[in-house]
């Protein structure tokens, strides 16, 4: 029990050195990685529609 009341202890510690990002920090990354998200949905998708015609053609 000692274990693991020290590893608690030892979590608080180490979540006070965190850097936690600020609001705009946030937004930014939360636009990036939502754009790459869409970016990469639209990337598959059209790669997807491009095999099924090649693939429908000869057939």
């Amino acid at each position: 029990m000692k274990k693991l009341a020290r590893f608690f202890v030892n979590v608080k510690k180490e979540m006070k050195k965190v850097r936690w990002p600020k609001k705009l920090e946030m937004v930014k990354f939360s636009i990036a990685t939502i754009t790459i998200i869409l970016f990469f949905m639209a990337f598959f998708t059209a790669s997807d529609g491009i095999i099924s015609l090649i693939v429908k053609v000869f057939s």
